[in-house]
């Protein structure tokens, strides 16, 4: 790979078609208009760059290609990031393969109400490790995806982990992101949204 990229685009027809059906459905919620494609680099876990493709809301693209550079340039090493349409939009498997994506248009598991994915107003980081915690007195009752269950404890050190001091965690928040991690009832661990 020669330089790094990160650029924002237009959804055109070709990625339209590419997308349509899949992780985009006909919708009175968002348009395509609404949506950028993002180009940029990441530093993957052979701690070599590697092309990475988001779709996210515009309103928060920039914001994504200067997070996504500063963790470039810290060489903060994120697995994969490709868009969930190479999962045939299953969020299940794409976990399960720890890729890093954004816009999805589904609800949240196990209700009717939307996701912030759907709006391309949040984004899964690293989810394998960092994965979405349900728990009752300190018993883990549900690990999504099931395969991250050995990171859903907290207090054991292992790489990958999202926390306070994590530099994924310092720059969302810095960009008014709110994390997944906080959250009081169940804590998403992966996930970054933005109001």
């Amino acid at each position: 790979m020669s330089h790094p990229s990160f650029e924002s685009y237009i959804i055109d027809d070709s990625l339209f078609e590419r997308i349509y059906n899949i992780s985009f459905k006909d919708n009175r919620y968002i348009s395509r208009h609404d949506l950028r494609y993002l180009s940029i680099t990441h530093i993957g876990f052979d701690q070599k760059p590697h092309p990475g493709e988001i779709i996210c809301n515009k309103i928060i693209a920039d914001d994504l290609l200067s997070i996504f550079k500063e963790l470039y340039d810290a060489r903060y090493e994120i697995e994969r990031v490709h868009l969930i349409d190479e999962y045939m939009a299953d969020d299940k498997l794409s976990m399960a393969h720890n890729n890093s994506s954004c816009f999805n248009f589904r609800t949240i598991a196990g209700t009717d109400r939307l996701s912030r994915h759907a709006l391309g107003m949040a984004i899964d980081i690293n989810p394998l490790y960092n994965p979405y915690v349900r728990q009752d007195a300190g018993a883990v009752l549900f690990v999504d995806p099931p395969e991250g269950k050995d990171f859903a404890s907290r207090s054991r050190l292992f790489p990958h982990k999202i926390d306070h001091d994590d530099l994924c965690y310092r720059l969302f928040t810095s960009h008014g992101f709110n994390w997944g991690g906080d959250w009081i009832n169940y804590q998403d661990y992966q996930h970054f949204e933005k109001n």
